[in-house]
């Protein structure tokens, strides 16, 4: 069976040592270095982990982050591409249903940051993957969204979201949708149709955690 989180992590850490700690990434403000120190905190500060999505936490993880941010650099690659076997998010229980989405998404900050950029060519079964992961992120992301939005995976699958109203569809690939539905509208590859008002409030408005 395929290991799309242990491919995604790998590629992602080859790319963060080809372009060195200051490197641009997708995520406003942060650089590569922010983003590994990120991706350790969630994965060996379990501490501190919570703060990712808890607002109470977020000043410790804060804190917790630029700690780990100041490790020398091949040193803070290596813990993203080598994580502890008893961590609750990567352990080998955990890793395929954990990692894929959250690597992947992130492989794409950084490549997506770079200039010239085009999207991969994915293999069908990581889009499928995907594709169940923009699902369930669609339901989240959209719930509350005034509109009838259906989101649509050509091949893969569609679902309607949204609190009702006039309809706007999405349609993409799944790995686009996925970082559409997670906040990085500015560089996912989908096509929206529907009122202009909507549709611009849908590029536009906070989607993701």
């Amino acid at each position: 069976m395929p290991r799309y989180a242990r491919s995604e992590r790998e590629a992602l850490a080859d790319l963060m040592l080809t372009l060195g700690p200051d490197a641009p990434t997708v995520n406003e403000g942060w650089t590569t270095r922010d983003l590994a120190a990120h991706l350790v905190l969630r994965e060996r500060r379990p501490d501190a982990a919570g703060g990712i999505l808890l607002r109470p936490l977020r000043g410790y993880a804060e804190r917790v982050r630029r700690h780990i941010a100041a490790r020398p650099w091949p040193r803070l690659v290596e813990q993203v591409r080598r994580p502890p076997v008893w961590s609750p998010v990567s352990n080998p229980v955990t890793d395929e249903l954990a990692n894929t989405m959250e690597f992947f998404i992130h492989h794409e900050d950084v490549r997506r940051a770079r200039p010239g950029w085009l999207p991969r060519d994915l293999a069908a079964r990581l889009q499928a993957t995907l594709w169940t992961r923009a699902a369930g992120l669609a339901r989240l992301a959209l719930r509350r969204f005034p509109a009838d939005v259906f989101v649509q995976a050509p091949g893969y699958g569609a679902l309607s979201v949204g609190r009702g109203g006039e309809p706007v569809r999405v349609v993409g690939a799944p790995g686009e949708l996925v970082l559409f539905l997670s906040g990085r509208q500015r560089v996912a590859r989908v096509q929206i149709d529907g009122p202009a008002a909507l549709a611009d409030r849908l590029r536009n408005t906070h989607l993701g955690m």
